[in-house]
This record gives C-alpha cells, sequence and structure tokens, in this order.
C-alpha cells in the first residue's frame, strides 16, 4: 500500500498541514495528485473560449433591448426595472453552487462542460420564450386588435416574458462559472495572463456583435415572416435578433465542447475536501473536526518533516447508523446553497480590515452603474428622442430610433472598454490601484450628470419648439453618444481593478481568496437588487423618465470616488486579475 499526501492550508497557521494517508486501492496516487495538468496549447484555449461569444450575445441584447420591449407589452416605466431582479438573486445563490457543483462533477465528459452545455441550453430556450412572448400571450388569450393600434397591457405576453427573461438570468449564472473554471482548468501557470486575454477578447466580440445586432433596425424588413397580429416592427426585431443570438450560442457552445478536452474527475478525487468548506474560519473550528478522528492517517509537520506536538491519530471514516459517514454528511451540507450563502455572510468576520472599505467602495460603484445598464436605452428612446412606447405612431417609432441609437452608444461604449481594458495595468502601475479606481468613479459622476444636463436641454428644446418633430437634434445625439464611449473606459475599471485589489488583500488569507471574491460578488448583487426595486418607484416619485435615477447613480459615484481617495489602501503593487464581465 501506498501513501497517500494530501497538503491543506488553514488561516492563521504558519505552517501547511500534511495529511499522509493509505491508497486502499493500492495505487500511488500521490504523483497525480501533486502533479500540474499539462498546459494547452494557444489554439486549443482560444477555441476553448468561444462560449464567452455566445452567452454575451445574448447578454448584450439583453442590455440594450428588452427594457424598452417590457414596455411596449403595457408594463409601466415605474415596474420595468423588477425584471432585472432575478439577475443578482441569481448571481448571489447560483453562480456559487454551479461552481461547487462543478468542481464535483465525476461526469465522464468532464467537470465543466455538462453544465455549460445545459447552460446554454436553458439559454436558447429562455430567449425563444421572449421572442415569442407577443405571439404566446396572444394564444393564451390578449387582445385580438392589432399590436399598431391597441395601446393596453398584454398581461399574458408580459407574464411569458417575465419568465423567459428570469430563465435566461438564471442559464447565464449557470454558464459563466463553469466557463470560467474551464478556462482555469485548461491553462497554465504561465498562461494565465493571456488566456484571461482571449476570454475577455471572445467576450468583447459577443457585446459588438450583440449591440450591433440591437442597433439594427432592418430584421423585420430581412425577415418578415416573424411578424404577425401580435408583433410589430419592434417585436420583429428583437424575435430575430435573438433567433440569431440561438444559431451563434449553438455554433460557440459546439466548438467549445469538442475542442476543450477536459479528463474526468474521479469519485475518490471529488470527496477530498469541499470547496466551500470555512477556509477563512478560525482555528478553533479546525481543531474540532481533527480531534474527533483516530487510527488512520497520520498528520505531520509539513515546515521540519517531523510528526506535529499533538501528534494527532484520525480516521478518514467514522460511521453512523446508517452507513454513511461524517465525512458524507459534512460534505452534503457544505455544498448546499444554504451553507454557501451562510458561508459568504459569516466570512465577513475574517476578512482583513482594508477589504470592509473596499466592499463600501465596491456597493457604491455598483449604484451608480445599474440604473445606468437598466436605462440606458429607454434613456435615449425617451429624453433624447422624445419617444414613447405607448404613444401614438410617430413617438412609438422615435422611441424605437432612440433604442436602437442607444444600442450603438453600448457598441462604442465595449469597443472603447476594450481598448482599455489594456491600458488598465499600466495605469495601475503608474498611478495606483486606488487613485485609477477613485478616477474612474469621479469619471462616472461626471458622466451620470452630464445625462441629466442633456435630458434637460433637449426636453427645454422641444417644449420649447426648437425641434419641429419628434427626435433628437444633431448637438443631443452626439453628446449621448459621446458620453455612452467614455464610460467604456471607468467600466473597465470596474471589470478588473476591485478583483485584483481584493486578490492582492486577500492573498495571506489561508485559502480564502476565493471566498473573498464571493464576499465581493456580495457588494455588487445587493445595490443591484436595492436599483432593481427602487429605480422605477423612484423615478415615478418624480413624474417618470430616467433622470432622477441617473441624478442618483452621480451621487453614488461621486460618494464611490471620495471614500477610494480616503479609505482605500495604497497596494505596493499590482497583479491583474483579468476582467470579469455580467
Amino acid at each position: 500500500m501506498d501513501a497517500v499526501s494530501i497538503r491543506i492550508p488553514y488561516n492563521k497557521v504558519k505552517h501547511e498541514v500534511e495529511l499522509v494517508g493509505v491508497d486502499r486501492e493500492g495505487g500511488d496516487t500521490s504523483s497525480s495528485s501533486n502533479t500540474p495538468p499539462p498546459s494547452s496549447s494557444l489554439l486549443t484555449l482560444i477555441l476553448s473560449c468561444t462560449i464567452a461569444a455566445g452567452v454575451q450575445f445574448g447578454w448584450a441584447l439583453q442590455l440594450s433591448l428588452l427594457t424598452p420591449y417590457i414596455q411596449t407589452l403595457g408594463i409601466d416605466h415605474a415596474f420595468s426595472s423588477f425584471i432585472w431582479l432575478c439577475g443578482p438573486i441569481t448571481g448571489l445563490v447560483v453562480q456559487p453552487c454551479v461552481g461547487i457543483w462543478s468542481d464535483k462533477c465525476t461526469s465522464k465528459y468532464g467537470r465543466r462542460r455538462p453544465f455549460i452545455f445545459v447552460g446554454a441550453l436553458m439559454i436558447s430556450v429562455a430567449v425563444i420564450i421572449i421572442g415569442f412572448s407577443a405571439d404566446i400571450g396572444y394564444l393564451l388569450g390578449d387582445t385580438k386588435e392589432h399590436c399598431s393600434t391597441y395601446k393596453g397591457t398584454r398581461t399574458k405576453a408580459a407574464i411569458v416574458f417575465v419568465f423567459g427573461f428570469w430563465m435566461l438570468d438564471l442559464a447565464n449564472n449557470t454558464v459563466q462559472g463553469p466557463a470560467r473554471a474551464l478556462l482555469a482548468d485548461l491553462a497554465g501557470p504561465d498562461q494565465r495572463n493571456s488566456a484571461n486575454a482571449v476570454f475577455c477578447s471572445w467576450m468583447a466580440v459577443g457585446n459588438i456583435l450583440g449591440f450591433s445586432s440591437g442597433a439594427s433596425g432592418s430584421w423585420h424588413r430581412w425577415f418578415p415572416f416573424l411578424m404577425s397580429r401580435a408583433c410589430c416592427e419592434p417585436c420583429g426585431n428583437l424575435k430575430a435578433a435573438f433567433l440569431i443570438a440561438v444559431l451563434f450560442l449553438g455554433l460557440c457552445t459546439s466548438v467549445t465542447l469538442y475542442f476543450a478536452e477536459e479528463v474526468p474527475l474521479t469519485p475518490n478525487q471529488s470527496s477530498h475536501l469541499s470547496d466551500s468548506a470555512p477556509l477563512l474560519d478560525s482555528p478553533d473550528k479546525i481543531s474540532f473536526d481533527l480531534s474527533e478522528l483516530k487510527n488512520g492517517t497520520q498528520i505531520t509537520d509539513n515546515a521540519n518533516g517531523n510528526k506535529s506536538e499533538d501528534d494527532f491519530q484520525v480516521s478518514k471514516h467514522i460511521r453512523n447508523e446508517d452507513g454513511k459517514t461524517e465525512e458524507d454528511q459534512i460534505q452534503t451540507f457544505s455544498n448546499s446553497p444554504a451553507a454557501v450563502l451562510v458561508n459568504l455572510l459569516t466570512s465577513l468576520r475574517h476578512l482583513p480590515p482594508a477589504m470592509h472599505s473596499v466592499l463600501i467602495v465596491m456597493a457604491l460603484t455598483w449604484l451608480s452603474w445599474f440604473p445606468f445598464f437598466l436605462f440606458d436605452t429607454d434613456w435615449m428612446g425617451r429624453e433624447v428622442y422624445h419617444g414613447d412606447p405607448k404613444g401614438d405612431t410617430p413617438e412609438v417609432k422615435a422611441y424605437d430610433q432612440g433604442v436602437r441609437e442607444g444600442a450603438f452608444g453600448l457598441l462604442l461604449n465595449s469597443v472603447v472598454l476594450g481598448i482599455s481594458s489594456f491600458l488598465i495595468e499600466p495605469m495601475c502601475q503608474w498611478m495606483g490601484p486606488r487613485l485609477v479606481w477613485a478616477c474612474s468613479n469621479f469619471i462616472v459622476f461626471a458622466c451620470m450628470a452630464g445625462t441629466a444636463i442633456i435630458s434637460f436641454v433637449s426636453v427645454r428644446e422641444f417644449s420649447q419648439g426648437v425641434q419641429h418633430i419628434i427626435g433628437a437634434n444633431g448637438a443631443t445625439k452626439i453628446a449621448s453618444l459621446v458620453v455612452f464611449a467614455i464610460l467604456g473606459l471607468p467600466l473597465a475599471v470596474t471589470y478588473s481593478v476591485p478583483f485584483s485589489v481584493t486578490a492582492e488583500l486577500t492573498a495571506d488569507s489561508g485559502g480564502g481568496q476565493g471566498l473573498a471574491i464571493g464576499v465581493l460578488n456580495l457588494a455588487i448583487v445587493v445595490p443591484q437588487m436595492i436599483v432593481s426595486l427602487g429605480a422605477g418607484p423612484w423615478d415615478e416619485l418624480f413624474g417618470g423618465g430616467n433622470i432622477p435615477a441617473f441624478v442618483l447613480a452621480s451621487i453614488a459615484a461621486l460618494a464611490a470616488g471620495v471614500i477610494a481617495t480616503l479609505k482605500l489602501p495604497t497596494l505596493n503593487s499590482y497583479k491583474s486579475a483579468g476582467m470579469h464581465f455580467g
């Protein structure tokens, strides 16, 4: 029988604890467990990351078109933000759990690919449901009046739409974690920067294609058979764009599943350690787990190769009356959604003190970003182009034109974001990540204030008859697109610097970086929930429109910039942790 060695880093313990046990099968597993997997070729990494482009294509369409479209089904602007509530909820619960479950998946097809396949299938079904929601509502009993003349609420279509929208959020979060984990599995230690660059490049491709698709107003002319009595031009454009998204996602998924060669995980490998184990827990909890074990594995101090002072004797299997081991029971609980969430919340107590400032700044940063993500194209349609999704025909056309122009603005935003992503690391090495993050928030403050100024000027000119027809004049249109483009730079900072700062601050947390990133995710999803629940009613409190939400976003960005300048730690070095989208 050969010995099996397992190294476990514990928090606040300077040494690694080495568990030396016996392999029951008689095989030597130490070499396989300690030897890193071979690095993949650059071409394999490029082809294995194509799923990022497919997912981001649909996400771009979701960002640019779905808030305006739900209003065409009769849902008031005040309640349109509620549909986005599922995204942060699933991001909080589903994505960490799927990551843990994929870590321990023993499918013969690999750990990540089954989740990627199921998630991509769910995305395809969800976008088809969304695209055909008006037709499904028509079949279920909505009004038979033609969509060009009916301005009321189509309740059943709206319910179908919300169901598809929430399913899409769930599916997106199902794919994103395993897709990034697959990249980490395939890339060697010296390939991490290039692998992140490849992944982000594919996401940029998906963004550009998705926003270009949303900006096109000709889909209904190319595919006229998609329109019906319940589905007019905007609906036809949305339906065609989403069908193209399904085809593109299918192609990207097939390429990823074919070229990503995973080594299946054996049941024995998956049961050693729980990925959601509270590695940030205090040493007394760790000693409790070890104190009851006996007769199986000898623990030695890896620092000097001798036996530890306490000379623990541990048993790998303690069976209860039902024949299940204590390890199995702990494993089942620790992988549950409730355990993951509790573990994230309790780990707040054990984070480095500087991380609390990071969390505050991150929360304020996303309070400033999420109103823009929700209402950017709606703002172009309402305040800049003076349209109304439920108005008369000229107003509806003006609103649709503004939404498409907003999608084009998001396309410019993505291009600037992609270029800026290559400048983040040099800027952080020159100015320091603290000042870079603070300056990005000041830029968001100026841009959000700029949207309010553009809105006031545009509405005043329109009310005074300067614009004799419905639509945007040249100056306000150009100013709006400039705001969209400028916001690409701070968005690149938001997608990278906070995660790199977190990785740097938690590097010595005894294996707790994963939990720290999960806690950072709390600072993203909680503000999103607040905005989803409050942005629409807040706007309605001041007479509707998007200006009130954008003003609050500007204030939050200013506060984030000030706190970042005063409270964030000054780091001596900066190491890129890649871009974190979605």
